[in-house]
């Protein structure tokens, strides 16, 4: 049967792509009425019958019987002499259904019949593709390594669906072996044309938020919530957590007996060092507890313009600031407030700015970014603190040490 050469494919398809049998018979029916479309103008009047599993296709053509040399509309419209040949019964008006084989629609209308039942196959196969990863979004997944790229690391996961890993999503210390399980969080999905692009992120604090939901079981089972988690990705994070049960310590929780909850996540996450970290909705609180390790002696707060003075012991600043100023950008990120620290007990001190006739500003710029931004900030940390925190030059740190002492031992 010629049917059965088309059809062949159809049980190929259901399996592999694990097609549901209404869907593959829709599919089907679809194809066949455009090609009948294309070969006579309408499919109206057709009855298509589809077993794919069996790989039996009928197609019937209904018409109307009218007397000899009336018809209009050849489609819709049979001569009764033409009927009679069917069944030499028929009368004027009444319906004949005639069986249209697939080599009548010809041989190119075939070829063209199987390309268009694959493409909507693979179309369907992408569409729930897309479905399925779009319900995932936020989510952890894993994935094998399948090829490194220049710019991304293309993952497989057990389906054979690709998830692409960019760069700018990998932390900075990741480094991938193919057929290695890596983690992430599905960042985003798209449909480029018809195929879907599955992008996986390692950097976004989303991912760290469901690390914790994994690892800490009274987050998971929502003894504790994760108010806010702000990275750094590769060198540090703040996690703002709280619980609704005052006998649980929600800090102590997610840390464990000396950081044996976290380890975990810490080292997923290429040692990046996580703070863990009261929520409270005082806004002095919080952001003495957001500049953790250092200890804060005061918080003066501006809620207009979302900007918080806050001061210290001289000992205490560089704490609150932080390695490459990392300590006090999460702060911010975390309260929503602009910090600014201030050194107690210090009677006299003078802002870089008032050196910009001996200092190039970009200089003192440099030091600004990590919160150094008067001269006995800078003269506290010794030079090679110094280079290892900006991207100064030793020998310019050293022309700006030399120029601050003098000042001051004037």
């Amino acid at each position: 049967m010629e049917n059965l050469a088309l059809i062949d494919s159809f049980s190929e398809f259901k399996d592999e792509k694990l097609i549901d049998r209404v869907t593959l018979m829709a599919i089907l029916e679809e194809v066949f009425r455009n090609a009948l479309r294309k070969k006579y103008g309408s499919d109206d009047n057709f009855d298509i019958i589809v077993n794919p599993d069996k790989g039996d296709l009928e197609i019937w053509r209904n018409r109307i019987v009218v007397a000899d040399g009336e018809v209009e509309d050849p489609n819709q419209e049979i001569e009764l002499s033409e009927a009679r040949k069917i069944e030499p019964d028929f009368e004027v008006g009444e319906d004949v259904s005639e069986e249209v084989k697939l080599i009548d629609l010809g041989r190119r209308a075939i070829l063209a019949l199987r390309q268009n039942l694959i493409s909507k196959i693979h179309e369907h196969d992408n569409t729930t593709i897309y479905k399925q990863f779009k319900d995932l979004v936020g989510e952890i997944y894993t994935a094998e390594v399948h090829h490194i790229r220049h710019r991304a690391v293309i993952l497989l996961d057990d389906e054979g669906n690709e998830i692409v890993l960019p760069k700018e999503k990998q932390i900075p210390s990741d480094f991938f072996r193919k057929g290695e399980n890596v983690r992430g969080i599905i960042d985003s999905v798209e449909l480029k044309g018809s195929k879907p692009s599955i992008i996986m992120s390692r950097t976004s604090p989303v991912f760290l938020e469901k690390l914790f939901e994994q690892e800490i079981p009274e987050i998971f089972d929502g003894l504790i919530s994760v108010k806010k988690v702000v990275r750094i990705p590769g060198e540090k994070a703040k996690v703002a957590v709280d619980s609704y049960d005052d006998r649980i310590d929600p800090v102590g929780a997610c840390v464990g007996m000396k950081g044996s909850r976290i380890h975990g996540i810490v080292r997923e996450l290429g040692n990046e060092n996580i703070d863990v970290i009261n929520f409270t909705t005082n806004t002095q609180l919080y952001i003495t507890r957001a500049l953790s390790p250092a200890r804060v002696n005061s918080v003066v707060i501006n809620d207009e313009t979302k900007h918080a003075q806050v001061f210290l012991q001289p000992d205490e600043v560089s704490k609150a600031i932080g390695k490459g100023g990392y300590n006090i950008r999460l702060a911010g990120f975390l309260t929503g407030y602009e910090i600014d620290v201030y050194r107690e007990g210090v009677e006299e001190d003078v802002e870089l700015t008032e050196f910009s006739d001996e200092i190039d500003v970009w200089i003192i710029d440099e030091f600004r970014k990590i919160g150094l931004d008067t001269a006995k900030s800078v003269l506290e940390l010794d030079a090679e603190d110094l280079v290892k925190r900006t991207d100064l030059e030793e020998e310019t740190v050293q022309e700006v040490l030399r120029i601050l002492k003098d000042e001051f031992e004037e």
